[in-house]
């Protein structure tokens, strides 16, 4: 077997240097932690970027893979699948009755593409409204809804016809709205630019104002769908249903896949031969799909994350609460985040050497989106971790 540092030097020498990189090489994970080539274990807040909700190699989710590859791996659309099938009922089945209609493809950048191109195509208008700090992806239509300005200026130009509102902020949105707006996406929960949770009547508003506008409301449930926030989908929270919701990460327990689920009279704007994905609902990612959100329903991982969210939340506040370089601590379910008063790459850093992996939003935050079936006493070592280093 090759020296950890063969495998770093191997990275750096064949793949697009894209990513900043830790000096670990994974190689194994379950549940809640993983472990390097050496042997050394870590609890996980990075998740996959929140894609292990069920926890790394989850048994029902390995089992299902297996199976399913023994049979088929893939099958186009244009030919019908026992698997696809069955998930395409469970999705619908567990999301608003509105929402009839789903489009399978491989990534959450996809299931936005595709409510891009719905909005337009329904309506006729070519305006979308997102939001400031809002985050959609990297391909160039959803890119054009990302508001940071790093990711965007190296591709300008974009696609046209894209505005942003001021987050928490109705009266900015409806100066925004036009007679060519076709669609407002919004995360219910803005995870990249920093867990920032809306106040009470915000989604309220924007559905409100949505239907007064005669514009359609797309909802990015990317990073807080199943089970995240601690709701299956965190618009429950406010309980407001979305005209378009795209989901992916944690939907197929780590396997790729995106989701777009709409009103059928929506997703019927679509005409054959107007939208279409290779590899999107191939069988392989729907077994391992079926399999997650069974997990997730049948061991009540949004309740758990509700519980165990509230619990780390409580911990982190109590024991960063004397910190002087602590600005805010937040969170919703188990998607957390501390935001501090400096730069925060020397205290991820020190978090890894004793252990614990956590995400960044920005510079200045440390974010967590641990899988949901993280233990107390894992949550305890986190916290423990964090605030040793932030000492």
């Amino acid at each position: 077997m090759l020296e950890l540092n063969q495998y770093v030097e191997l990275e750096k020498l064949y793949e697009a240097n894209v990513y900043a990189k830790r000096p670990l090489v994974i190689v194994e994970g379950k549940g809640a932690t993983v472990k390097d080539i050496d042997g050394k274990e870590y609890i996980d807040c990075i998740g996959g970027h929140g894609v292990c909700i069920v926890g790394h190699s989850h048994p029902k989710v390995v089992e299902a893979i297996a199976n399913q590859a023994r049979r088929i791996i893939s099958c186009p659309g244009i030919l019908h699948n026992d698997v696809r099938a069955k998930l395409l009922k469970k999705l619908v089945e567990i999301t608003p009755k509105e929402l009839n209609k789903v489009f399978l493809s491989n990534s959450g950048t996809e299931a936005v593409e595709c409510a891009i191109k719905l909005a337009r195509k329904h309506t006729g208008k070519k305006e979308i409204i997102a939001m400031k700090k809002g985050f959609h992806g990297r391909t160039m239509g959803s890119l054009s809804a990302t508001w940071k300005k790093k990711y965007r200026i190296p591709f300008e130009p974009l696609i046209p016809y894209f505005k942003f509102s001021n987050y928490n902020d109705l009266e900015s949105l409806r100066k925004a709205i036009s007679k060519d707006t076709a669609a407002v996406i919004v995360e219910p929960v803005q995870g990249e630019g920093g867990v920032n949770i809306p106040s009470n009547g915000f989604l309220r508003g924007v559905r409100e104002t949505c239907d007064e506008k005669n514009v359609l409301l797309i909802m990015d449930e990317v990073q807080t769908g199943f089970g995240r926030t601690g709701e299956l989908f965190a618009f429950q929270h406010w309980d407001v249903t979305p005209d378009i919701l795209c989901l992916a990460k944690g939907i197929a327990g780590g396997v790729p896949m995106g989701a777009t689920l709409a009103k059928k009279e929506i997703m019927d704007s679509l005409k054959q031969g107007e939208h279409a994905s290779t590899f999107g609902g191939n069988p392989l990612a729907c077994a391992a799909a079926s399999a997650a959100i069974d997990v997730i329903i049948n061991e009540k991982l949004p309740q758990k994350s509700k519980a165990d969210g509230e619990y780390f939340l409580a911990r982190l506040k109590d024991s960063l609460e004397e910190s002087k370089i602590v600005r805010e601590i937040r969170g919703i379910g188990l998607m957390l985040a501390v935001e501090l008063k400096v730069r925060c790459s020397k205290y991820v850093y020190e978090s890894l050497e004793r252990g614990v992996l956590f995400l960044t939003s920005g510079t200045h935050i440390i974010r967590m989106l641990p899988p949901l079936i993280i233990t107390r006493q894992q949550i305890d070592k986190v916290v423990n971790v964090l605030a040793g280093v932030l000492k």
